[in-house]
């Protein structure tokens, strides 16, 4: 059984393609996104499938090439996946009504 992800090898080596697009975010008013969140999106929506015999510059590449609203709209369908609210619950939706 596989642990982890094809891509998991470059982690360290992409860091600073990682950090180049979370100072994007941040200049465009996203300053809670963490690396871990970025790397989980590429993961898990960009890289779903991996290539076999990727290349460095090409995960540089698609890091890059991440739109915020790409990872604005994958993250809000896991907070959605997780969330355990539910309107039958009476107590739940008065603390919502306040």
């Amino acid at each position: 059984m596989k642990i982890g992800h094809d891509y998991d090898y470059f982690r360290t080596k992409v860091e600073p393609a990682l950090e180049s697009k979370l100072d994007e975010f941040r200049l465009l008013g996203y300053k809670k996104v963490t690396e871990q969140e970025l790397w989980g999106f590429l993961t898990k929506k960009k890289w779903k499938k991996p290539k076999e015999n990727v290349r460095l510059f090409e995960i540089v590449e698609e890091i890059m090439a991440v739109k915020v609203s790409e990872y604005i709209h994958f993250a809000t369908i896991e907070a959605f996946k997780g969330s355990e609210f539910a309107f039958d619950n009476e107590k739940e939706r008065r603390e919502l009504l306040k």
